[in-house]
Parts: structure tokens; C-alpha cells; sequence
């Protein structure tokens, strides 16, 4: 809560729906969480529903940054950072999308749909970020395509490194 320090926290979770607090769930949430091993957490950040779970590497950069219109800024660098990731992996098609937070594959192609492979949130609070991304590594891909409308973005799908063909294990992704 009084920190200054920086940390990178990388984690997987257990099967979670997470909410903010403008989020459409009577739109975007497809189906009973615990019908199919999830719990459903409101969260305070805006946005709307997303997943989190095994196979989905989850970070949580927490540092200070200097004012709230710093949040923009921050993620761009947290969206660089993964951008940059995936192109040491093989991912050379990684980059952003206007309008739409995240890192998606193909945006610049406009011969292929763009797919996002990470998501990103960030919250501020009194100078310290909380949230981050999460990168789909090996995910089960059917909890963001058929129980949820992830992050309210229904005409673009969801991605991970294996269906993109990257064989990689989460601890080479680390």
C-alpha cells in the first residue's frame, strides 16, 4: 500500500472471469461461471469481463508512476515489453491495434483478421499501477470464445502461442 518499490509479479491462476466495474456481463458473460469451473470477481478497474487462467501467463507490474496521465504511457510499455517478447519467440507478426488495448497479431495485415494474444489493463492508484497483461501461452482457448465476449470485443478473436504454432513452455515465456 506505501510501497515504492518496483516488482514484476508472473503467475498463472486458477480458472477466473474478472469484471470491472462498467462491464455488460448481461452481454458479455455467456454462462454460468461455476457450470464450468470458474469463479466470477469484480475488480476495481475499468474494462469488462476478461479470463485468467492455467496456461496464461498473468503480470503484474507494479511500480510508481509519476501522474495519472502517466497510465497511457505505461501501457504502451507494458504492450512493448510484450511485443517484444513474442518476437524473441517467433511471434514477428506482434504489434497494436488502434482503439483497442492489447497486443494482436496481424493488425497491420489487411488480408488476415487481427487476434489478440495479450491482453492489458491498468489501473492507478495514488501513483502505483495495479493489474498488467495476460499473455495467452497455452491456454484453453473455449472459456474466452464460448463462455465470455473477452473484453466486450465480439468481432475479433482470442489467440496463444500453440495455436499460432509456437511450441514454447511457460517457463521458456518467463
Amino acid at each position: 500500500e506505501h510501497g515504492t518499490g518496483r516488482h514484476l509479479l508472473l503467475l498463472e491462476h486458477p480458472h477466473v472471469f474478472t469484471h470491472g466495474r462498467t462491464a455488460d456481463l448481461a452481454t458479455n458473460l455467456r454462462c454460468e461461471p461455476a457450470a464450468v469451473g470458474a469463479e466470477l470477481v469484480p475488480v476495481k478497474r475499468g474494462g469488462d469481463i476478461t479470463y485468467h487462467g492455467p496456461g496464461q501467463l498473468v503480470g503484474y507490474p507494479i511500480l510508481t508512476v509519476d501522474n495519472r496521465l502517466g497510465a497511457s504511457d505505461h501501457v504502451c510499455n507494458v504492450e512493448g515489453l510484450v511485443i517484444d517478447a513474442l518476437a524473441e519467440l517467433g511471434l514477428a507478426n506482434a504489434g497494436r491495434l488502434p482503439g483497442f488495448a492489447g497486443v494482436w497479431l496481424d493488425a497491420d495485415d489487411p488480408d488476415r483478421v487481427p487476434r489478440k494474444i495479450c491482453a492489458v489493463g491498468v489501473r492507478l492508484a495514488h501513483g502505483r499501477t495495479m493489474h498488467g497483461f495476460a499473455l495467452n501461452v497455452d491456454t484453453d482457448l473455449s472459456y474466452m470464445r464460448e463462455h465470455i465476449v473477452p473484453c466486450g470485443i465480439g468481432d475479433k478473436p482470442v489467440t496463444s502461442l500453440a495455436e499460432e504454432g509456437i511450441d514454447v513452455t511457460m517457463r521458456e515465456v518467463v
